[in-house]
């Protein structure tokens, strides 16, 4: 029994390494060393920072993470690069939320394998969830954040980001999203070629543009993040691994039927601890639901699945403070837990 749960960890870990490390983290890891490196701090407290109007900056965190498809792993060096930017714990923590969450490609999946009704409810509960993480967040560390603040607000923001740095930024944006957008069916092998043309295309790019002294600082952030937070991803998906194979599959569907707040619950918890690749959850709970699965629990499950799991817990702990991972953690099961009983309630 034991020898099998770990061979269970031992395979989850090989099909992460194989199918999520070079198209989505490294780029990702490049990506947040970018974020830190290029983007002009003054203006990162200006728009996103702690002094900023906070419907405003909560409102560019969302929108902007629409646009990046991302799983909870992943989205991690990109939300820490910003954080540690400047950019205040609030909108950094949407971010973190609403990228795997409901990132437009994984609404488009939802949509097609689970119907419309489904993606726009779980698009809508992503951004209302994302609102209150803000502000949970914001709330919860304003000492901290002020802190932070003081003696860094700037009357004049500046350029947010130079013109060749942004071009940059985007080849980075486009090399870490390509090869989820371009490539949904087939073999892995075509999303590594996208990535292969995208990272050799991005490369060019910064050695016509960056001197070696810029390369240099950059590399070295992008070496933070890694050395910072893959070691945890590895481990957490290990356990992930064990933790899904010692789960019955009779129990999963035993408890997981109607629209009550426990089944809610559960799905939520299943959801938070259980790793799941942006799109990989909408197949997943497509089959749950076959099985019995009501749809309160279902959209929990679709909104925590992709957007939390243990291994991100740990990966948020080491990069922003246990503190702060407990008090996102927990809001996050509470709002998911709720979202899923009031929607199989009064929705669906």
């Amino acid at each position: 029994m034991v020898a099998d749960l770990i061979w269970a960890g031992l395979v989850a870990l090989r099909e992460y390494i194989a199918l999520h490390v070079l198209t989505c983290l490294l780029p990702a890891f490049f990506l947040a060393g970018a974020l830190v490196s290029f983007i002009s701090k003054e203006a990162i407290m200006h728009y996103l920072g702690a002094a900023a109007r906070r419907v405003t900056s909560f409102a560019y965190a969302t929108f902007g993470s629409f646009f990046l498809a991302a799983c909870s792993c992943t989205v991690i060096p990109v939300a820490s690069g910003l954080y540690y930017g400047g950019a205040g714990i609030g909108p950094a923590f949407i971010l973190l939320w609403v990228a795997p969450a409901a990132n437009i490609l994984a609404l488009i999946y939802t949509g097609a394998i689970l119907g419309g009704e489904m993606a726009l409810v779980r698009v809508v509960s992503a951004v209302t969830m994302a609102a209150v993480v803000g502000g949970v967040m914001t709330w919860a560390f304003r000492k901290e954040e002020a802190a932070r603040v003081e003696g860094s607000v700037t009357l004049n923001p500046g350029v947010l980001v130079a013109r060749k740095d942004l071009g940059l930024l985007l080849l980075l944006v486009l090399t870490l999203l390509a090869p989820n957008y371009l490539i949904q069916e087939g073999p892995y092998r075509h999303k590594v070629y996208v990535f292969a043309v995208g990272a050799i295309v991005t490369a060019a790019y910064a050695l016509a543009v960056k001197t070696r002294k810029e390369l240099s600082a950059w590399l070295e952030e992008t070496w933070w993040f890694v050395r910072i937070i893959f070691p945890l991803l590895l481990g957490g998906v290990f356990l992930v691994g064990v933790i899904g194979a010692a789960l019955p599959k009779a129990w999963i569907e035993s408890w997981l039927g109607g629209s009550g707040l426990f089944a809610s619950f559960v799905a939520t918890l299943l959801g938070s601890i259980s790793y799941f690749a942006t799109m990989t959850e909408a197949p997943f709970v497509d089959t749950l639901m076959k099985l019995g699965m009501g749809k309160g629990p279902a959209l929990a499950l679709l909104l925590t699945g992709p957007g939390l799991s243990l291994s991100n817990w740990l990966a948020i702990a080491r990069v922003f403070g246990a503190k702060k991972a407990v008090v996102y953690v927990l809001t996050l099961i509470v709002l998911g837990t709720l979202v899923g009983w009031v929607a199989g309630k009064l929705i669906f």
